[in-house]
């Protein structure tokens, strides 16, 4: 895991001003780490990284990848605006959405985006959405089926997974397009999340790659951008690696001087679309222990729940959990960190082996820069934590308040609730 930026003076010093729980990210790790990524991939003679923007949508975050020369992977109209006032617009926005109503892909248009459809049905609603006429670019998100092996809880098996197309609806759906008058053309895969494998996502260029090769020759276009979708995982359990880019990016333009340069289809743009990779490792949520249970196991109650962090709950995700100013100290209990959600599963740590925690010792759950906050729910009427943002000169700043009250009810209207009859 990588270090937490704040000594402990500093974080207790900054919980006078912002109190706990809230989120805290480092603009210098996830510069580095953009910067490590396009290095990696730059032995392409094209290359796009288009943040994940769902992973943490923040118009500050997207503003700093934005000084980085990152596009945005959009999903929904909130997300395809944080893009625009982020300045992200044009082919710098991959909308890539599943049953999209009409006004959302209209917006797209409107910015300049790059439509990635998820079936081959979408091409007539896309049309029709935009009076008429096809966009100038079009993409299509191919479903490998069994031909891809893995998955996991997060995403499940390609061939049980809602998204995509099938490689005959793919050749189809150019072949509808190209009649109709679209002129630039991608091609889109996304299959797996959180993988650690570099292999992995050179098999899945080689199975995009032989598509984009099939499209040629049986569909008579050729694939501009090949988008290798995310999934880049990050070794939140100690002993895990990181997963080596360079690697991946020699093996995949290896494929590339194989398949795609004879075919006369180079440059060919490669791009992906990652979030947790980037911003994954440099985001912290910092809690306050606040309540020992002793029963049958030893718990320690934390003022933030679930609510904030799901991914423990939901995908039984492991997270590290450090006592900030007990680095050092012996690991001798074993805890149970909870949070105050009804549900026995608004657990962050099982079982940890951890340094004695007291009642108003700060916790530090690492490796939160990505669906965290942007998972958060409302669920027992919890409001969700607030943002900051570890400038490079050291400076924090607030980029999100928490929630109140008032943001809570702000959806319901009360004016007529005294003349109610139930």
């Amino acid at each position: 895991m990588n270090t937490f930026p704040l000594t402990h003076d500093q974080l207790v010093e900054l919980t006078k001003k912002y109190p706990t729980p809230f989120y805290i990210y480092d603009e210098k790790g996830i510069r580095d780490n953009m910067k490590y990524f396009k290095g990696a991939f730059s032995i392409f003679p094209k290359f796009r990284e288009y943040f994940a923007v769902k992973a943490l949508p923040n118009p500050y975050i997207l503003k700093i990848l934005e000084s980085e020369d990152c596009g945005a992977d959009c999903s929904s109209l909130p997300e395809l605006i944080l893009s625009e006032k982020s300045s992200i617009t044009g082919h710098r926005i991959m909308f890539t959405s599943n049953d999209t109503p009409a006004h959302e892909f209209q917006t797209a248009e409107k910015l300049g985006a790059i439509i990635n459809l998820d079936d081959i049905t979408h091409i007539p609603f896309l049309k029709d959405a935009l009076g008429g006429k096809m966009p100038d670019t079009i993409c299509f998100r191919y479903n490998p089926g069994p031909l891809k092996e893995g998955g996991n809880a997060i995403i499940g098996k390609p061939e049980e997974a809602k998204y995509g197309l099938t490689r005959e609806q793919m050749i189809e759906g150019y072949k509808i397009c190209k009649a109709e008058g679209v002129k630039h053309f991608g091609l889109h895969t996304m299959v797996a999340s959180n993988e650690l494998n570099p292999d992995f996502f050179v098999d899945t260029a080689k199975i995009v790659f032989e598509l984009v090769l099939e499209v040629q020759k049986e569909a008579g276009v050729n694939i501009e951008f090949v988008d290798l979708g995310g999934g880049v995982g990050i070794p939140y359990r100690p002993g895990q690696k990181k997963v080596d880019l360079d690697y991946v990016a020699k093996n995949i333009r290896k494929l590339y001087d194989e398949m795609i340069v004879p075919a006369g289809l180079d440059p060919m743009e490669i791009c992906f679309e990652c979030g947790r990779p980037i911003t994954g490792p440099y985001g912290w949520l910092v809690t306050k222990a606040i309540h020992q249970k002793h029963i049958y196991r030893e718990y320690i109650g934390c003022d933030a729940s679930m609510a904030d962090l799901m991914r423990p709950g939901m995908y039984g995700a492991y997270h590290e959990v450090q006592v900030s100013g007990k680095e050092n100290l012996p690991k001798d209990h074993v805890y149970d960190v909870t949070g105050s959600l009804c549900e026995n599963c608004d657990k962050f740590a099982v079982q940890r082996e951890l340094p004695k925690i007291d009642d108003g010792d700060l916790l530090i759950i690492h490796d939160a820069g990505a669906h965290g906050r942007s998972m958060g729910f409302n669920y027992n009427g919890k409001l969700r934590a607030g943002e900051l943002l570890l400038r490079t000169d050291g400076s924090v700043m607030q980029i999100r308040r928490p929630e109140t009250i008032d943001d809570y009810f702000a959806t319901l209207d009360f004016s007529g609730l005294d003349g109610f009859k139930a």
